[in-house]
């Protein structure tokens, strides 16, 4: 009896609550930046910040059962702020690129913040990965959840209407970062978000991407010029470097010849299948770690960290040296939408509020 009685104290005391914990880093710009801490019941850390409302810690364990971080961030307020601008963000008002800084929306042509030259890259050099978002701890659910809010005024950044976005972050019991996305405007707009997490399944700074292997659900992609913007095409991705309809390693055609000349490596928007359940899987070979990426929205933005690397960047707060030793995986509408119209429409209006989920879904295969 008194073998039972410990054995059952054992397992109490081992049995891990679910829960969210909040620290105050410090002020910036006049508001508050916190640091959330969202303990599953397996034990499992995700951390957030309202400070562009980002993700700056994954805690997940390898076929080993190491746990290690597996994006890029900080604990402080300093390696947060000074840290990579877009790594983890909430990316808004409009996420990926806007052709010359302009779009046109009823006959009105509406100019924008230049800082891709010629283009606008996710919102301008002030967007929504910049700004102070307000936050709630969600207690209404075994899974913890913190919701955070930003209200765009009317003409922030050129762009029309104000916009009042919620993003909601929930950390299951299975591993899962499921993020769900409320939008409402009181003025016809165009709008496209999304999270732009850096991932690197053998650990934050544990080398580089090119030997994770991806599967992406995408017989086609949109073809881009120069600058990166979207010609207007969609092409099939069939013998191209583009084609993950399969699973094979990031780095097998980086640098072989594509189009007369070396392939320099992915910045590209996928369109996804709409019949696949699952919009891409990465998997690490060496830790066993597994990402499942499943969402709502029509695109995936595949950047293999080209100009990226993360090997010293841990808790210092130092840019890094060495490209491609991390990769996102953006969930989102088409890039340049409000310039093509045939692709998929990012117009926001008031009548009907834009609402989204996408789910990260971390797991180990032995």
């Amino acid at each position: 009896m008194k073998t039972k009685l410990i054995v059952a104290a054992f397992l109490i005391c081992n049995i891990v609550m679910a829960q969210t914990t909040k620290k105050d880093l410090g002020e910036h710009n006049g508001k508050e930046v916190q640091l959330f801490t969202l303990t599953n019941k397996a034990g499992n850390l995700l951390k957030l910040t309202n400070y562009g409302a980002r993700i700056v810690a994954i805690e997940v364990p390898d076929k080993d059962g190491v746990v290690e971080n597996v994006t890029t961030g900080g604990n402080t307020l300093e390696t947060i702020v000074k840290g990579d601008a877009f790594g983890g963000a909430t990316v808004g008002r409009y996420a990926n690129r806007i052709a010359n800084a302009s779009f046109t929306l009823d006959g009105q042509t509406y100019s924008l913040p230049v800082n891709n030259r010629p283009n606008t890259l996710h919102g301008g050099p002030e967007g929504w990965f910049a700004q102070v978002w307000d936050s709630k701890i969600v207690n209404d659910s075994d899974a913890p959840s913190v919701t955070f809010t930003y209200i765009s005024p009317d003409m922030e950044a050129g762009f029309p209407g104000t916009v009042t976005t919620h993003v909601t972050y929930t950390w299951t019991n299975d591993n899962e970062i499921v993020i769900d996305y409320l939008a409402t405007t009181d003025k016809k707009t165009v709008f496209n978000i999304t999270n732009h997490a850096y991932f690197n399944l053998n650990g934050t700074g544990q080398g580089f991407i090119q030997e994770h292997i991806l599967t992406i659900n995408a017989s086609n992609y949109t073809p881009v010029d120069n600058t990166l913007i979207p010609t207007g095409e969609i092409k099939p991705v069939k013998d191209t470097p583009f084609d993950f309809t399969t699973p094979h390693t990031i780095g097998e055609h980086i640098g072989v010849p594509f189009e007369d000349v070396p392939f320099r490596g992915y910045d590209h928007n996928y369109v996804l299948d709409s019949n696949a359940s699952i919009a891409a899987t990465l998997y690490a070979p060496e830790s066993g770690r597994v990402m499942e990426v499943i969402t709502d929205e029509p695109g995936l933005q595949f950047y293999s960290g080209n100009s990226r690397g993360w090997t010293r960047y841990k808790e210092t707060g130092e840019m890094p040296e060495n490209s491609r030793s991390a990769l996102a995986l953006e969930t989102q509408h088409f890039p340049d939408s409000p310039n093509k119209p045939n692709f998929p429409s990012t117009v926001l209006t008031p009548e009907k509020p834009y609402k989204s989920r996408t789910v990260y879904r971390f797991s180990v295969k032995r």
